[in-house]
Protein backbone atom coordinates (compact mmCIF):
# COMPACT_ATOMS: atom_id res chain seq x y z
CA UNK A 1 0.00 0.00 0.00
CA UNK A 2 1.09 3.57 -0.67
CA UNK A 3 0.46 6.36 1.83
CA UNK A 4 -0.33 9.64 0.07
CA UNK A 5 -0.24 13.19 1.43
CA UNK A 6 -1.70 16.30 -0.22
CA UNK A 7 -0.56 19.01 2.20
CA UNK A 8 -2.69 22.13 1.92
CA UNK A 9 -2.82 25.34 3.89
CA UNK A 10 -5.87 24.28 5.91
CA UNK A 11 -6.04 20.50 5.67
CA UNK A 12 -3.77 17.65 4.72
CA UNK A 13 -5.62 15.08 2.63
CA UNK A 14 -4.27 11.64 3.47
CA UNK A 15 -4.96 8.57 1.34
CA UNK A 16 -4.15 4.88 1.22
CA UNK A 17 -3.83 3.50 -2.29
CA UNK A 18 -2.87 0.36 -4.14
CA UNK A 19 -1.33 0.57 -7.63
CA UNK A 20 -4.75 1.35 -9.18
CA UNK A 21 -6.76 3.61 -6.91
CA UNK A 22 -7.20 5.30 -3.54
CA UNK A 23 -8.90 2.85 -1.17
CA UNK A 24 -9.61 5.21 1.71
CA UNK A 25 -8.88 8.80 2.67
CA UNK A 26 -9.23 11.32 5.47
CA UNK A 27 -8.47 14.96 6.25
CA UNK A 28 -6.19 16.04 9.10
CA UNK A 29 -5.67 19.73 9.89
CA UNK A 30 -2.23 20.76 8.64
CA UNK A 31 -1.67 22.72 11.85
CA UNK A 32 -1.87 19.42 13.76
CA UNK A 33 1.17 18.14 11.84
CA UNK A 34 3.08 21.38 12.40
CA UNK A 35 2.30 21.20 16.13
CA UNK A 36 3.19 17.49 16.30
CA UNK A 37 -0.31 16.40 17.33
CA UNK A 38 -1.29 14.39 14.24
CA UNK A 39 0.96 11.35 14.62
CA UNK A 40 -1.63 9.26 16.50
CA UNK A 41 -4.35 10.16 13.97
CA UNK A 42 -2.06 9.06 11.18
CA UNK A 43 -1.24 5.78 12.94
CA UNK A 44 -4.95 5.02 13.48
CA UNK A 45 -5.78 5.90 9.86
CA UNK A 46 -3.23 3.46 8.41
CA UNK A 47 -4.14 0.75 10.93
CA UNK A 48 -2.88 -2.70 9.93
CA UNK A 49 -2.17 -1.82 6.29
CA UNK A 50 1.32 -2.79 5.14
CA UNK A 51 3.02 0.20 3.57
CA UNK A 52 5.56 -0.11 0.80
CA UNK A 53 5.92 3.58 -0.09
CA UNK A 54 4.76 7.09 0.72
CA UNK A 55 4.47 10.23 -1.41
CA UNK A 56 3.98 13.91 -0.56
CA UNK A 57 2.65 16.87 -2.52
CA UNK A 58 3.00 19.95 -0.32
CA UNK A 59 2.27 23.67 -0.61
CA UNK A 60 3.21 24.21 3.07
CA UNK A 61 7.02 23.95 3.30
CA UNK A 62 7.14 24.02 7.11
CA UNK A 63 4.73 21.08 7.37
CA UNK A 64 6.67 18.85 4.95
CA UNK A 65 9.60 17.92 7.26
CA UNK A 66 7.17 17.24 10.12
CA UNK A 67 5.27 14.75 7.99
CA UNK A 68 8.47 13.21 6.63
CA UNK A 69 9.63 12.74 10.22
CA UNK A 70 6.34 11.10 11.25
CA UNK A 71 6.53 8.67 8.30
CA UNK A 72 10.13 7.73 9.15
CA UNK A 73 9.30 7.30 12.83
CA UNK A 74 6.15 5.22 12.33
CA UNK A 75 7.04 3.10 9.28
CA UNK A 76 10.77 3.59 8.57
CA UNK A 77 9.95 5.00 5.13
CA UNK A 78 11.19 8.09 3.31
CA UNK A 79 8.40 9.67 1.32
CA UNK A 80 8.91 10.77 -2.27
CA UNK A 81 8.24 14.50 -2.45
CA UNK A 82 6.80 15.89 -5.69
CA UNK A 83 9.13 18.57 -7.08
CA UNK A 84 10.22 19.59 -10.59
CA UNK A 85 13.17 17.18 -10.19
CA UNK A 86 11.04 14.17 -9.18
CA UNK A 87 8.24 14.90 -11.68
CA UNK A 88 7.45 12.14 -14.19
CA UNK A 89 4.91 12.00 -17.01
CA UNK A 90 5.04 15.70 -17.91
CA UNK A 91 7.89 17.85 -19.18
CA UNK A 92 8.49 21.41 -18.00
CA UNK A 93 8.85 24.39 -20.34
CA UNK A 94 8.91 27.16 -17.74
CA UNK A 95 11.61 29.73 -16.87
CA UNK A 96 11.95 28.93 -13.13
CA UNK A 97 10.64 25.40 -12.50
CA UNK A 98 11.34 25.54 -8.77
CA UNK A 99 8.72 28.28 -8.40
CA UNK A 100 5.89 26.05 -9.66
CA UNK A 101 3.64 24.86 -6.86
CA UNK A 102 3.73 21.05 -6.46
CA UNK A 103 -0.08 21.03 -6.46
CA UNK A 104 0.01 22.54 -9.94
CA UNK A 105 2.50 19.94 -11.15
CA UNK A 106 0.25 17.20 -9.75
CA UNK A 107 -2.70 18.68 -11.66
CA UNK A 108 -0.68 18.71 -14.89
CA UNK A 109 0.41 15.07 -14.47
CA UNK A 110 -3.15 13.93 -13.71
CA UNK A 111 -4.60 15.80 -16.70
CA UNK A 112 -2.03 14.39 -19.10
CA UNK A 113 -2.43 10.87 -17.70
CA UNK A 114 -6.23 10.87 -17.90
CA UNK A 115 -6.91 13.09 -20.92
CA UNK A 116 -3.70 13.45 -22.92
CA UNK A 117 -2.29 16.73 -24.20
CA UNK A 118 -2.97 19.56 -24.69
CA UNK A 119 -4.97 20.14 -21.52
CA UNK A 120 -6.04 22.89 -19.13
CA UNK A 121 -6.71 22.07 -15.48
CA UNK A 122 -8.91 24.37 -13.38
CA UNK A 123 -8.50 23.82 -9.63
CA UNK A 124 -10.92 25.60 -7.28
CA UNK A 125 -9.44 26.21 -3.84
CA UNK A 126 -8.34 29.20 -1.76
CA UNK A 127 -7.17 30.43 -5.16
CA UNK A 128 -8.47 29.19 -8.49
CA UNK A 129 -5.57 28.02 -10.62
CA UNK A 130 -5.43 27.25 -14.33
CA UNK A 131 -2.55 25.02 -15.43
CA UNK A 132 -1.66 24.41 -19.05
CA UNK A 133 -0.06 21.36 -20.65
CA UNK A 134 0.89 21.99 -24.28
CA UNK A 135 0.63 19.65 -27.26
CA UNK A 136 4.12 18.27 -26.50
CA UNK A 137 3.06 17.24 -22.99
CA UNK A 138 4.96 20.03 -21.24
CA UNK A 139 3.77 22.15 -18.34
CA UNK A 140 4.04 25.67 -19.77
CA UNK A 141 2.45 27.87 -17.10
CA UNK A 142 -0.93 29.02 -15.98
CA UNK A 143 -3.08 31.59 -14.27
CA UNK A 144 -3.84 32.29 -10.60
CA UNK A 145 -6.98 34.17 -9.57
CA UNK A 146 -8.65 34.71 -6.17
CA UNK A 147 -10.85 31.85 -5.04
CA UNK A 148 -14.59 32.37 -4.74
CA UNK A 149 -14.62 32.24 -0.94
CA UNK A 150 -11.65 34.62 -0.78
CA UNK A 151 -13.51 37.14 -2.94
CA UNK A 152 -16.77 37.04 -0.97
CA UNK A 153 -15.04 36.98 2.41
CA UNK A 154 -12.96 39.99 1.39
CA UNK A 155 -16.12 41.97 0.56
CA UNK A 156 -17.57 41.16 3.98
CA UNK A 157 -14.37 41.93 5.87
CA UNK A 158 -13.53 45.17 4.09
CA UNK A 159 -16.96 46.80 4.00
CA UNK A 160 -19.24 47.92 6.82
CA UNK A 161 -22.57 46.76 5.41
CA UNK A 162 -21.97 43.74 3.22
CA UNK A 163 -22.79 40.43 4.95
CA UNK A 164 -20.88 37.16 4.84
CA UNK A 165 -22.73 34.97 2.32
CA UNK A 166 -23.03 31.25 1.78
CA UNK A 167 -22.55 30.41 -1.89
CA UNK A 168 -25.56 28.80 -3.55
CA UNK A 169 -27.10 28.73 -7.01
CA UNK A 170 -29.07 31.79 -8.14
CA UNK A 171 -31.18 31.89 -11.30
CA UNK A 172 -31.82 35.60 -11.76
CA UNK A 173 -29.12 37.95 -12.95
CA UNK A 174 -30.35 40.98 -10.97
CA UNK A 175 -30.23 40.92 -7.18
CA UNK A 176 -33.31 41.95 -5.16
CA UNK A 177 -31.44 42.29 -1.86
CA UNK A 178 -27.86 42.92 -0.79
CA UNK A 179 -27.23 39.23 -0.21
CA UNK A 180 -28.93 38.29 -3.50
CA UNK A 181 -26.87 40.91 -5.37
CA UNK A 182 -23.66 39.51 -3.86
CA UNK A 183 -24.68 35.98 -4.85
CA UNK A 184 -25.33 37.08 -8.44
CA UNK A 185 -21.91 38.74 -8.58
CA UNK A 186 -20.21 35.74 -7.03
CA UNK A 187 -21.93 32.90 -8.90
CA UNK A 188 -22.51 34.41 -12.36
CA UNK A 189 -19.48 36.70 -12.22
CA UNK A 190 -17.18 33.88 -11.21
CA UNK A 191 -18.43 31.65 -14.01
CA UNK A 192 -17.69 34.51 -16.39
CA UNK A 193 -14.16 34.87 -15.02
CA UNK A 194 -13.46 31.17 -15.48
CA UNK A 195 -15.06 31.04 -18.94
CA UNK A 196 -13.17 34.11 -20.17
CA UNK A 197 -9.80 32.84 -18.95
CA UNK A 198 -10.32 29.46 -20.61
CA UNK A 199 -11.43 31.05 -23.89
CA UNK A 200 -8.29 33.24 -23.92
Amino acid sequence: MILLFDIGNTNTHVGLANDKRVLKHTDIPTAAFIGGKAKNQLWRFVGKAELSDAAICSVVPRATPKIQSAIRSLWSLTALELTPKTLRGVGIDYPKPNTIGPDRLANAVAARHHFGAPAVVVDFGTAVTFDVVDTHGNYVGGIIAPGLAAMTDYLHERTALLPRIKIREVKSSVGKSTEHAMLVGAVHGYRGLVRELIVE
